[in-house]
C-alpha cells in the first residue's frame, strides 16, 4: 500500500492534457499524493472549444470505482465533469454508500456539461445535481454554475453570498464561489461559506489567456491538501496559491492558448492570497463579518534570533531562568482571574527589566500594559477579543501563535513582533485543536516569512532541536525540556548549542551567499557571520529607556536595520556564536 495519501479523481479525460483527469494527476504529483482516476467521459477539445464528449456507460463507471475500492479507499475524492443526469445520480448514490464505510472528503467542481455540449439546466438534471450536493463536502462553482445550482441570479457580492446561503439551505455542506468572473480594484476574489464561517480571499488578477484547467486544478489541489490532513482553511489558501503560481507561469500551447502550469508546491509569497476582513474595502463591499484588525506594525524585537525561549507557568521559574542568563522567556499562567495573577505578573515584569530580558506575558495583556511589560503573547483565539491597538500604542511587542498557512498569513497582516509556528511535535503541555505540523511543514512556513523572528514550538527536546534549527527558525520555545530536566542550566546550554551550531553550519541560506539570519528589519541579508542566539543584548527599549538595552549601546546610534551600533568601535562589535 502506498505511504502517500490517496485521492480519487472522477472526471473527464482532456486530450489537451490541461484540464480534467490530466490536470488532477499533475496537481496530485505536485502535492505529493497518489491519484487514481475514474473516467467519466472522453473529450475532444482544443483552444477553440470542445468538439466531442463521449460519456462512459454506468457499468464502466461502476467497474472503475469498485476495482479501486477493493484495494484502497481514498482520503479524498475530486469530482469534475459528469456527462449526464444518470452519472450524477449514480455517483451521488455511490458516495452516500462509500461515506458509510469510510471517512472521505469530497470536493465537486461542477463542470456541468452534457454529451451534447449543452449545460445541464433541465429540471430533472438540476434535481440530480442537488442529490450530489447532499453528499459532497465542498462544491466549487464559478458564477454561472453557482447561479444554475442555486436558482438565483448572481451579479454582485450580496447576490453571490445569498446564492451560497441558498445552497447551504438545500443541504450543501460548504461552497467556494470562485472569483475568476469577479474583478474589484484589480483583485480576483474567492468566497467560502459553511455553517460556521465565511472567508473571503483575494489576489491580484493575473491577466493571461493561458488559463485552461484552472477550475479542475483548484478543486484537485483542495482534495490533495485535505488528503494530507490540512484543515479546510489551509487547503483553500494552498490551492489558491497553486493556481496563482500556475497562471503566472502559464505559457502558450502550440498555436493556441495554453493551460495553467503545474510547477510544484507553491513557495513564492507573492502567489499566496490575502484574507479580507470587515476593515478592508473589498471586505466591506462583500459585507464580510470577519473583524480581523488592520494595524500599524508592532514594536520590533530588533533581532531575528530570539534563541532558546522557555515558556513557564510561575514566578519562581521566571526568577530561576533569569538568574541563569536566559534573555527571552514567557510567563504563561492559565485560567486565573487578573486579581489572582497581578502580583506575580508585576514581579515578573520587574525582574525582566532588572535582567534586561525579553519577557513576554501570555494572555494577560491589560496587566502587561499596566505594568510596562516588554511584550505580550497571544493565541489565535485571543486576537479577536484583545484590544491590539492598545498593545501597539503602549509600545509593547506582540508574539502570535499560528498553526498553519491560514493563521500564518492572517498573523502577517497584523505585523506582529514575532510569529510562533506550532505545534511541531505532539505535546502534552496543552490541548491542541490542530495536528502536529512536523518538520517539512515547519520548513515551508518558515520559508514564507523569513522577515519575521520565528519561534518553533511544541514537543521540542534536545534530540529534536538540531533538526528544528535546520529549518532556519531563529528561536525554539521549550517547556518540559527545561522544567523537567535534572539540570536546567545544562539543558539550556545544550539546547542553545544545538540551535547555534546548526546555523553555524550554513542553515538557513538566502541563496545569495548571505546568512538570512543576519538581516535588518527590512529583511535584507547583511553578511554571513553566524550570530549568537544568546547575546548579552536584550531587545532595545522605548525612548524612555524601559526596558534598558542591557548592552551599553546608545540606542540613538542605529544602522538602517535598526540595530544599535554605539559611537565607538567596541560598541559596534557584533556578538558571535562561541567557537569550539
Amino acid at each position: 500500500m502506498s505511504l502517500k495519501p490517496l485521492v480519487w479523481s472522477i472526471a473527464g479525460s482532456d486530450n489537451r492534457a490541461g484540464a480534467g483527469l490530466q490536470a488532477d494527476l499533475l496537481t496530485g504529483h505536485d502535492f505529493e499524493v497518489s491519484v487514481s482516476t475514474v473516467v467519466s467521459a472522453v473529450t475532444a477539445q482544443n483552444s477553440s472549444g470542445v468538439s466531442a464528449v463521449d460519456a462512459v456507460s454506468l457499468d464502466t463507471l461502476s467497474a472503475q470505482l469498485e476495482s479501486l475500492a477493493i484495494e484502497q479507499t481514498p482520503k479524498a475524492i475530486k469530482i469534475g465533469m459528469l456527462a449526464n443526469a444518470e452519472q450524477l445520480r449514480f455517483v451521488a448514490d455511490y458516495l452516500a454508500s462509500l461515506k458509510q464505510r469510510c471517512d472521505v472528503f469530497v470536493v465537486w467542481d461542477p463542470v456541468m456539461r452534457a454529451s451534447s455540449g449543452d449545460s445541464l439546466a433541465g429540471e430533472s438534471l438540476a434535481a440530480s445535481a442537488k442529490a450530489l450536493l447532499h453528499v459532497v463536502d465542498l462544491v466549487t462553482p464559478n458564477a454561472g454554475e453557482l447561479s444554475l445550482l442555486s436558482g438565483m441570479s448572481v451579479n454582485d457580492g450580496a447576490s453571490l453570498k445569498a446564492a451560497c446561503q441558498a445552497m447551504l439551505a438545500q443541504g450543501c455542506t460548504a461552497v467556494l464561489a470562485k472569483g475568476g468572473h469577479w474583478n474589484l480594484d484589480g483583485e480576483a476574489l474567492d468566497y467560502y461559506l459553511d455553517a460556521q464561517q465565511e472567508l473571503l480571499i483575494s489576489s491580484p488578477r493575473l491577466d493571461t489567456a493561458h488559463s485552461h484547467g484552472t477550475g479542475c486544478t483548484l478543486a484537485s489541489a483542495i482534495a490533495a491538501t485535505r488528503a494530507k490532513d490540512y484543515p479546510i482553511e489551509d487547503a483553500l489558501i494552498l490551492a489558491k496559491a497553486y493556481v496563482n503560481q500556475g497562471l503566472r507561469l502559464a505559457e502558450a500551447q502550440g498555436e493556441g492558448t495554453g493551460s495553467v502550469a503545474h510547477a510544484g508546491w507553491p513557495t513564492n509569497r507573492a502567489d499566496f492570497p490575502r484574507i479580507e476582513s470587515a476593515h478592508s474595502k473589498i471586505g466591506q463591499w462583500f459585507g464580510i463579518d470577519n473583524n480581523w484588525p488592520a494595524l500599524a506594525p508592532f514594536a520590533s524585537c530588533d533581532t531575528l534570533n530570539l534563541g532558546i525561549y522557555p515558556v513557564v507557568d510561575s514566578l519562581e521559574w521566571i526568577e530561576r531562568l533569569l538568574e541563569l542568563g536566559v534573555k527571552t522567556l514567557q510567563l504563561r499562567i492559565k485560567d486565573k482571574r487578573d486579581a489572582e495573577v497581578e502580583a506575580d505578573i508585576k514581579a515578573a515584569i520587574e525582574l525582566g527589566h532588572k535582567h534586561q530580558a525579553r519577557l513576554f506575558i501570555n494572555d494577560y495583556w491589560r496587566l502587561a500594559i499596566q505594568h510596562g511589560a516588554y511584550g505580550v503573547h497571544l493565541g489565535q483565539e485571543d486576537l479577536l477579543e484583545t484590544d491590539l491597538n492598545a498593545i501597539a500604542d503602549a509600545g509593547l511587542r506582540l508574539g502570535v501563535s499560528t498553526h498553519g498557512y491560514f493563521e500564518l498569513l492572517r498573523a502577517v497582516q497584523i505585523r506582529p513582533s514575532y510569529i510562533a509556528l506550532g505545534h511541531i511535535f505532539p505535546t502534552t503541555t496543552k490541548d491542541m485543536p490542530s495536528l502536529p505540523q512536523g518538520l517539512a511543514r515547519l520548513q515551508r512556513y518558515a520559508d514564507l516569512v523569513r522577515e519575521y523572528p520565528l519561534v518553533a514550538i511544541g514537543g521540542i527536546d534536545l534530540a529534536r532541536a538540531p533538526s528544528v534549527a535546520q529549518t532556519g527558525v531563529g528561536s525554539i520555545a521549550v517547556v518540559r525540556a527545561v522544567t523537567e530536566a535534572d539540570d536546567p542550566a545544562l539543558a539550556l546550554e545544550q539546547l542553545e548549542s544545538a540551535l547555534c551550531h546548526s546555523h553555524e553550519n550554513g542553515n538557513p541560506s538566502t541563496g545569495n551567499g548571505l546568512d538570512s539570519r543576519f538581516r535588518g528589519n527590512d529583511g535584507i541579508a547583511r553578511g554571513n557571520e553566524p550570530v549568537c542566539h544568546s547575546p548579552d543584548l536584550a531587545c532595545h527599549s522605548h525612548e524612555n529607556g524601559n526596558p534598558p538595552t542591557g548592552s551599553g549601546l546608545d540606542s540613538r546610534f542605529r544602522g538602517n536595520d535598526g540595530v544599535a551600533r554605539g559611537n565607538d568601535k567596541s560598541q559596534r562589535e557584533e556578538a558571535l556564536c562561541p567557537k569550539d
